[in-house]
């Protein structure tokens, strides 16, 4: 039974009718504003509300530390204490993983505290490590895990995506087969003016690796369902979650490396359906990324010259005041949009430190490039929260704002959570977050048309203003993966919106 239906069994109790005439949208607003004030009446409310998507969520970010150990105890994994980290066998006596929790709790306690920012965010170690350097430490402490686990990796991400509310979600992921080519590749000089030649080189090489790449991910999709039981319960909520990927572009890479890895993320993305854009990830502002940001733009921008059809979000602005010289933060998202050709931007945190800021605000206004706004992540990573998070200043600019979750795992959120900071820290209310919940799908990279007349959402295209069970609309939700989804989340919506005023807290 999905949440919402057991919510439904348990919760709904008669109220005092909120108003005759009163919409179920406007009655669900009214219950809204009447549990805001309370932390955990707001949590259930919207623990069950739908969302539509995560449009920015790192794969190897997503689970939770502990179910890394749970896969490395499986595997026989030990425990290295430099780090600590996990690595593979043979163990030194006493190192395993498998039945730490049992034999010393507080060091399993602790191992979980290292592969997150857990301890950090309960106040623990503040003043010995940075949220940025726990952050960005925690990958290197699981990756061998990630990269042997990938199965059960996506079923975890449908899991926490369905107990969320969530059905769609862009993975920003990339086969094991594309790393390792990347990783191997030259780190003689690259600039500029050498990308065309170098393009042709990379290109000869790259579909041997695509091949295995893209059977790389059938098998772990495959394994991925079996772990989920998809082929017996195919309408199990964690199975009918969808997914697509982002490949991903190191930035700390030299720059033939970084090169040879956005061309193989844009091959992927034009060859396999199943990617839908490409991303560029990494610290922001670690010195190769500030020292290549101009030349990792010029890239972008000439392989959209050869791949058009490729979407493109950048991961943009990710800094903060005082962690990087103010130079480095005059042009980061304006150059991503103007010569990345960003059609989304992750992050964005910077802006008001931009030069021309309300320049580059009107411009994504005016092309609706949508921001991927994390939270949780500014607040841990960048220490950036409340009124100096800029979530309000692109929504009165008129910037289309999407919620994620960005490391859900790593970092000890979901998307639920990200919903109710934007509420209590930022003042949304529930037709606010209703918005950006659609505008999620609005601007995810799905094919297909919109459900939505010119990208105005909540007004319909001409072939379903008549309602979606007409036969017009239904001819457009069997072609359009996009407004198929919408759809959907329009019908889920209204469930909870007839269901939500009854709840009695």
């Amino acid at each position: 039974m999905r949440i919402l239906e057991l919510a439904l069994a348990v919760l709904v109790l008669a109220l005092p009718a909120v108003g005759a005439q009163a919409s179920s949208e406007q009655a669900a607003a009214v219950r809204f504003d009447e549990v805001a004030a309370s932390p955990t009446q707001l949590r259930v409310f919207l623990q069950a509300m739908p969302k539509g998507a995560d449009l920015h969520n790192h794969l190897s970010g997503t689970p939770y530390a502990e179910d890394y150990l749970d896969w490395a105890a499986d595997a026989g994994y030990c425990v290295d204490p430099v780090g600590p980290r996990l690595v593979p066998p043979p163990c030194a006596s006493g190192a395993a993983v498998r039945g730490l929790g049992e034999r010393d709790p507080v060091a399993y306690g602790r191992l979980v505290d290292a592969l997150s920012t857990r301890g950090l965010q309960r106040g623990v170690g503040r003043n010995e490590v940075s949220g940025h350097t726990q952050f960005f430490a925690s990958f290197g402490k699981f990756g061998s895990v990630a990269s042997a686990r990938v199965p059960d990796l996506l079923a975890a991400t449908r899991r926490l995506a369905a107990g969320d509310q969530v059905e769609y979600v862009e993975l920003i992921n990339n086969p094991n087969a594309l790393n390792a080519h990347i990783l191997a590749g030259p780190t003689t000089p690259l600039d500029a003016t050498g990308l065309a030649e170098a393009y042709h080189r990379e290109l000869a090489a790259a579909g041997p690796v695509l091949t295995r790449g893209m059977a790389e991910l059938d098998r772990d999709e495959a394994h991925a369902r079996q772990r989920l039981g998809c082929d017996q319960a195919p309408d199990s909520p964690a199975c009918r979650v969808e997914i697509r990927y982002l490949a991903w572009v190191w930035r700390g890479l030299p720059p033939a490396q970084a090169f040879r890895a956005m061309v193989l993320a844009f091959l992927i993305a034009d060859r396999d359906p199943r990617y839908v854009g490409v991303n560029i990830v990494q610290p922001e502002d670690a010195p190769i990324s500030l020292r290549d940001y101009d030349l990792h733009m010029a890239m972008f921008r000439f392989l959209e010259g050869k791949y058009p059809k490729v979407r493109r979000t950048l991961h943009a602005g990710e800094l903060a005041r005082g962690m990087v010289p103010p130079a480095a933060m005059r042009d980061h998202i304006r150059k991503a949009i103007d010569v990345g050709g960003a059609q989304r931007i992750g992050h964005g945190t910077d802006i008001a430190y931009e030069d021309g800021a309300a320049i580059t605000l009107a411009r994504m206004a005016r092309d609706k490039v949508a921001v991927e706004i994390n939270l949780t992540s500014n607040d841990v990573i960048l220490g950036v929260k409340g009124a100096e998070h800029p979530l309000t200043l692109y929504r009165r600019a008129g910037v289309p704002v999407v919620l994620s979750t960005d490391d859900e795992g790593i970092l000890r959120t979901d998307l639920t959570n990200e919903y109710v900071r934007a509420a209590r820290e930022h003042g949304l209310r529930y037709l606010e977050l209703k918005g950006i919940a659609r505008a999620s799908l609005e601007y995810a990279f799905l094919p297909g048309a919109s459900l939505w007349q010119g990208g105005t959402i909540g007004t319909p295209v001409d072939a379903c203003a008549g309602g979606r069970g007409g036969a017009s609309c239904q001819a457009l939700l069997r072609t359009s993966e996009k407004a198929r989804l919408q759809a959907d989340l329009e019908t889920r919506f209204e469930a909870f919106e007839s269901a939500v005023v009854g709840w009695r807290f």
